[in-house]
């Protein structure tokens, strides 16, 4: 894909985050644990099947190269995007749970010995849940042999030792909870709009 295809398909997928509502400003806490003023609900961009599958396609594409065998994503964030871009891919997907603090396979999931795996998920922050997710895999033999999501919120800073693709970064700024300029403001507290529990704050 050329520069300028890349250009357009990075206004495709803002202008589809925007029609959906899916971008929204307030105080956020995100499952990372760090503070926000601009939260992606990527819910609201998949909740029309049309639209979801027209995003899955295209992380797909970016994906195929790596020729995996299947999709596995973190619940729940990455549930419909990762089954679209196995269905872009025509391989099997599959979701890992959470269950308190541990991240594992349930409902009779499985991987293979050297099973070609691609993590996708919705939004990546710190990442966190992808390389649970990534642990998970290579500790049941397969192989993660990429990493993809929808919007990348890392700054720059790529925690993966694989490649990893995304159809849109934004440079959205979050803070420690110390740092936090709506804090310091005395705002009211954050709202916790992702699934994973609250972090412990242990004194």
């Amino acid at each position: 894909m050329n520069p300028d295809q890349r250009d357009e398909r990075k206004a495709l997928i803002l202008r589809l985050l925007e029609e959906s509502g899916a971008l929204v400003r307030g105080h956020f806490l995100l499952s990372s644990g760090l503070h926000s003023e601009a939260y992606v609900q990527c819910a609201l961009l998949l909740e029309d099947p049309v639209r979801a599958r027209r995003v899955g396609e295209e992380l797909g594409s970016e994906l195929r190269q790596y020729h995996p065998d299947s999709v596995l994503s973190p619940a729940l964030g990455g549930v419909i995007i990762g089954h679209e871009v196995a269905a872009a891919l025509g391989v099997p997907f599959r979701f890992s749970e959470r269950k308190g603090e541990e991240m594992g396979l349930r409902r009779g999931f499985s991987l293979r010995q050297g099973e070609r795996v691609v993590i996708v998920e919705d939004v990546i922050t710190t990442g966190r849940s992808t390389l649970e997710t990534a642990a998970l895999a290579t500790g049941r033999g397969a192989r993660v042999v990429a990493v993809g999501s929808i919007i990348d919120r890392t700054v720059g800073r790529d925690p993966f030792d694989v490649p990893f693709h995304s159809l849109l970064t934004l440079g959205l700024p979050s803070f420690a909870p110390a740092d936090c300029p709506a804090c310091r403001a005395g705002a009211a507290p954050p709202e916790k709009p992702g699934s994973r529990p609250a972090p412990v704050t242990r004194g």
